[in-house]
């Protein structure tokens, strides 16, 4: 945690943070005071305070403890990294997303879960179309293949629509066989992005 003198919602943070390591729901917990390690700040990119890493997790300013318990449970996991990069998507971080994901491409996977969930905000959908853009054509995206795949079947329309045009990215044209029974789906928004889908893979062939 990264914390500063005259900060008003510092003490709270760290009450809550102390009290989870008693608990046992935190190992240990590091303080630093800025303004005694200022450099601290510039070497982690932090702008204001408190600030609070757990596992991969990053934030800023007042939080709960129940949020940061909530948090905690869900680090080192799968579903947390999903619901961390939809937070951040949501709030239009894709460039620190993208960050992350460039720093461990197994991270792209998390992405599935947020695509697969067509209750999830919008602007996190979009955010999440926008890093698998950036992954076209690499094997990072053709690592995710068969769950695309699997969601073609999906019984959202959105869904199956941002899984067809996902496939696509990939440049493989294997995925075909995911495409094509789309072109045949009863809603219209999908049957268009599967015909647009296959059209962009034979001219990336």
């Amino acid at each position: 945690m990264l914390l500063g003198t005259h900060c008003p919602h510092c003490p709270s943070v760290l009450g809550s943070l102390s009290e989870m390591v008693k608990q046992g729901v935190i190992a240990r917990l590091e303080v630093v005071n800025l303004e005694q390690r200022p450099e601290t700040a510039r070497e982690l990119g932090v702008r204001s305070v408190p600030w609070v890493r757990i596992g991969q997790f990053e934030f800023s300013g007042l939080h709960s403890k129940a949020e940061l318990q909530s948090w905690a449970e869900l680090a080192g996991t799968e579903q947390g990294m999903t619901k961390y990069f939809e937070q951040l998507l949501g709030d239009g971080e894709v460039m620190r997303v993208l960050g992350m994901i460039s720093k461990d491409h197994g991270l792209l996977h998390a992405l599935i879960g947020l695509v697969s969930d067509a209750d999830a905000r919008i602007n996190a959908r979009i955010g999440a179309g926008v890093v698998m853009e950036d992954y076209e054509g690499k094997p990072e995206l053709l690592a995710l293949i068969p769950e695309l795949g699997e969601l073609t079947r999906h019984a959202d329309a959105r869904v199956r629509s941002d899984a067809c045009h996902y496939l696509s990215l990939t440049h493989d044209v294997a995925v075909k066989q995911y495409i094509e029974p789309l072109l045949d789906d009863e809603h219209e928004e999908v049957r268009e992005v599967a015909g647009e889908s296959l059209a962009f893979l034979n001219d990336a062939d």
